[in-house]
């Protein structure tokens, strides 16, 4: 099966990693244990969900704008810090360039609920940053201590003060691709409400098509880009 990826010049052949081989997902870093796209002549491959993630999603902890899959990062620096886990990333990531969000492209496909051994409740995704404590909170699966500004899920039953890392609770997980089932103009929006880890959905207005939203923000995009590049030439020559 050959398949031809955004991202790569050259076309790609499925291939079935065999045991003992070694293999690196160009697009996020991690390991290559199952099916990959192979392009044999550059050495590039990548995960099967990484090849056939959306070229844009809309995604629920960023109502505002599509978030959009890249390459590389935009940034001078060739880096971004990935708003879910807090993790740097250098590869694939989906990206809206105008409020600087960031995803990993495994963190962007993070279930809503899981079911976890250490725990007898199924646990949620929630995106908001924690309330601020007194005392630190800690992942009651690896101990230490959780973020307040970064996604994790808890468990939303009264009785249990249960809330663990994102990659805590999906250690188990098989990656899976995020399901956009929704017609561009019923997208569901989260809107809040009293509870912090609740959501109501509204069904907003909008006339774009899929590869209109795509073409604009690509071109909102690398406008920043630039304006990024020539704000640090300025302070370049003011030194």
């Amino acid at each position: 099966m050959e398949y031809k990826h955004f991202s790569h010049q050259h076309t790609l052949t499925l291939y079935k990693v065999q045991p003992g081989q070694q293999f690196q997902c160009h697009g996020c870093h991690l390991p290559c244990n199952d099916s990959v796209f192979a392009c044999w002549r550059c050495s590039f491959f990548l995960h099967d969900h990484c090849g056939n993630a959306n070229r844009y999603v809309k995604h629920p902890s960023h109502s505002l704008h599509p978030l959009v899959l890249i390459p590389s990062p935009t940034y001078c620096s060739g880096l971004f810090l990935c708003n879910a886990c807090g993790g740097p990333g250098s590869t694939f990531s989906y990206c809206c360039a105008l409020c600087e969000v960031d995803l990993h492209v495994h963190c962007a496909y993070l279930p809503p609920k899981v079911s976890h051994k250490s725990h007898q409740h199924e646990v949620y995704l929630s995106f908001r940053p924690m309330d601020k404590k007194g005392s630190p909170e800690y992942c009651k699966i690896c101990t230490t201590e959780l973020s307040l500004r970064h996604w994790s899920y808890f468990c939303d039953k009264p009785e249990c003060d249960f809330r663990v890392h994102t990659f805590c609770a999906t250690s188990e997980v098989k990656p899976g691709l995020y399901q956009d089932v929704e017609p561009d103009d019923q997208v569901q929006i989260p809107t809040s409400t009293g509870n912090q880890n609740t959501c109501v959905y509204q069904t907003p207005v909008t006339t774009a098509s899929p590869e209109e939203v795509l073409a604009e923000m690509f071109q909102l995009q690398m406008q920043l880009q630039m304006a990024q590049q020539l704000n640090q030439i300025i302070n370049s020559a003011k030194i």
